[in-house]
């Protein structure tokens, strides 16, 4: 808004209510009015490597103009102007051509200097530099996965996301999310859209939200999964725990594995892999068959009679 750039809002200015406005900022410090650019610590770097990068392209450029060199004899006389000499000026060079050349001339091809040894360790030391200084993994941030093995990107990565989650959390649901919600609840009501009986009384109670992000995918699930099997199992983490961190509601999870549950009876199917911890789940009695005569029947094949025994 009032950006001059654009014609149509050229000289206009509208005053917005700062009550209208929302701050977001990631404060370091106490009583922080205004937030700082995540970019500042490293903008000078950035400003730097972009400048060199142009010159490098520029010099490259520059070289490999110049394909060839045709190196002639003195002229008679030295004071005419090139354009006075007979072959003066450029030679167009077509595939497969051959130039006769004027006797004493020699043609040497261009070898434009390469950018040396130099220039990726260069450009790899300053990305480190901007990427300490922005918080982010130096593979994640220059997208270049091969100087780096499992185990150490694995352990950048829970520090990066420990940094994510928490500037989450602490600054986007708490700040953004959260009034917009807010906002978004007051407009439903006020419209009629939304009924809550008692909302003006119990609104903070109403406002009550859990706030799920996207879940991290990790590069081997089977594994985080097994870890998370076991965390829950020893006590360690809930179900309600585990399926917030996959971002998903647990009491929405339960109600559609429940109803699938129904229905896979309603429908005599069964996709339980053996020794999964579902096989664990009491059976359902099938329609048409006693529950009692199979009890009865298979008390028979484990005690068979007296009779049976004596020889």
């Amino acid at each position: 808004p009032g950006d001059s750039t654009d014609p149509g809002l050229a000289g206009e200015v509208v005053r917005v209510p700062a009550s209208e406005v929302i701050h977001v900022i990631d404060p370091v410090e106490g009583g922080q009015l205004r937030g700082v650019s995540k970019l500042a610590p490293a903008i000078v770097k950035l400003f730097l490597l972009d400048q060199y990068d142009d010159a490098e392209l520029d010099r490259k450029k520059v070289a490999a103009m110049y394909a060839m060199f045709v190196t002639s004899p003195a002229p008679e006389n030295p004071l005419a102007s090139p354009e006075d000499e007979d072959g003066a000026g450029g030679l167009e060079i077509r595939p497969g051509q051959v130039v006769r050349l004027d006797p004493g001339e020699d043609v040497t091809v261009g070898q434009p200097a390469d950018s040396g040894g130099t220039y990726e360790p260069f450009q790899y030391r300053t990305l480190l530099q901007i990427s300490a200084a922005l918080g982010i993994p130096y593979p994640y941030l220059a997208n270049d996965m091969v100087k780096g093995n499992f185990s150490n990107s694995r352990l950048a990565l829970i520090e990066f996301r420990r940094r994510v989650s928490a500037w989450q959390h602490s600054v986007m649901v708490w700040q953004l999310c959260r009034p917009v919600y807010a906002r978004w609840m007051d407009a439903a009501v006020l419209s009629g859209a939304l009924t809550l009986p008692g909302y003006e009384a119990n609104r903070a109670r109403l406002l009550a939200a859990d706030w799920l992000p996207t879940k991290w995918d990790w590069v081997d699930p089977l594994k985080d999964a097994n870890a998370e099997i076991a965390q829950i199992e020893a006590g360690l983490k809930s179900r309600t725990q585990a399926i917030a961190e996959r971002g998903y509601d647990a009491e929405q999870v339960d109600r559609e594995i429940a109803a699938e549950h129904a229905r896979e009876r309603a429908l005599g199917l069964d996709f339980r892999r053996p020794g999964s911890p579902a096989q664990g789940v009491q059976a359902m009695p099938v329609e048409g068959i006693d529950p009692d005569q199979t009890d009865q029947t298979d008390d028979a094949q484990d005690h068979p009679r007296e009779e049976e025994d004596q020889p």
